[in-house]
């Protein structure tokens, strides 16, 4: 079988998890998938089908930003993958868990590009002169790998264990916040369950933005204006169940706040 091939196999694969909600084995069992760069070609097979089939990319995620999901996962270095509208949500929803297979929250800064940004080696003034403005965020993460059994071969696959997302109100210009130090909680239930400040992401979440503006100039898919780019995990990831209702706080900002039921309101 020709690379080509075991990568559209793969893909395959993770395109009928997702469909079906089924968890697979990690392809570097099931499919000896070994190479980083492999593994971006099995996402990019699927970007193209989802995008073929009327989904829209509202924007770019990072993953793997923060030293305590490294751990989490065993991995040591970060990761990218899209952002699609349908799975956008929006302040107070209650989502139904039913659409995710394993779903975790994390909190996180996200950025909103005021322009597009297509040279690979970008100055971070540029970047800092191309955001429009900076907001709290939760991020779903979901992985179609059982168990969250999975390596950075497994996570870059698929879609960097893209689920969902959620922007909070009241944005803010960069210029008005240190992100470095603005610190976080993430509640469930009340229960504050991960925390961390904007140093734990990539030491700055302008740095994990500078590095996702970078890399994608690079592979010729630049950011652009009015794209979301969530910069990583502030703190370790949170599992999700139905009945809970989870608050992302972070210096500067006004609470996000979501809520997840089984069976409740799909948006």
């Amino acid at each position: 079988m020709t690379d080509s091939q075991s990568n559209s196999a793969m893909a395959d694969a993770l395109y009928r998890a997702r469909t079906d909600f089924v968890q697979i084995p990690p392809l570097r069992d099931s499919h000896g998938l070994a190479s980083v760069e492999d593994a971006y070609a099995v996402q990019e097979i699927n970007n193209k089908r989802w995008i073929a089939e009327g989904r829209r990319v509202v924007g770019r995620k990072i993953g793997l930003t923060s030293k305590a999901v490294q751990a989490q996962l065993g991995v040591d270095q970060p990761d990218s993958g899209l952002l699609w509208a349908d799975y956008a949500f929006t302040e107070g929803d209650v989502v139904d868990t039913r659409r995710f297979m394993q779903p975790k929250a994390e909190l996180e800064i996200a950025f909103v590009m005021e322009r597009r940004v297509d040279d690979p080696d970008l100055p971070m003034a540029e970047l800092i002169r191309s955001i429009a403005y900076v907001v709290p965020a939760l991020e779903i993460v979901d992985t179609a790998i059982a168990d969250w059994d999975i390596r950075l071969v497994d996570t870059v696959a698929d879609n960097a264990s893209g689920g969902g997302f959620l922007l909070g109100l009241g944005a803010r210009n960069i210029s008005d916040l240190d992100l470095r130090l603005s610190g976080g909680i993430l509640s469930r239930n009340g229960e504050i369950m991960s925390s961390g400040v904007g140093a734990d992401c990539f030491g700055h979440p302008l740095n994990a933005a500078l590095w996702l503006a970078r890399n994608m100039a690079t592979l010729g898919r630049p950011l652009i204006e009015g794209e979301i780019v969530m910069s990583g995990a502030l703190g370790p990831m949170v599992p999700v169940a139905p009945n809970e209702v989870f608050v992302a706080e972070i210096s500067g900002f006004a609470p996000v706040q979501i809520a997840f039921e089984d069976g409740g309101t799909a948006v």
